[in-house]
């Protein structure tokens, strides 16, 4: 499988994900939240560099009682296989990398 742009690695599935990046409000994960029983982390590939989300969405996700871990999008590529390959109950949201 192949994808051009970002996108929302789900247990449903994976999605190409329409984002802007640093502009990003907690609606843009309503994805992730529609399957929170399944997802106990969200790692967040935020581009090439690390960045961290704003408070807004912070605060989403610890209401909505998931774990979100920002990384750089190629760390984060690489910890969703290690956590999927264990069994975890794990999804990634990752910002395509330009």
């Amino acid at each position: 499988m192949s994808h051009r742009g970002s996108i929302l690695a789900l247990p449903s599935g994976v999605y190409g994900w329409k984002t802007e990046g640093a502009t990003l409000k907690p609606e843009d994960f309503d994805g992730v939240f529609a399957e929170k029983d399944e997802i106990d982390h969200l790692l967040f590939g935020t581009g090439r560099a690390m960045s961290r989300p704003s408070r807004a969405v912070s605060e989403a996700f610890i209401s909505g009682g998931i774990t979100l871990e920002p990384m750089a999008t190629g760390s984060a590529i690489s910890t969703y296989n290690l956590l999927l390959a264990e069994r975890r109950k794990v999804a990634a949201a990752l910002i395509a990398v330009a």
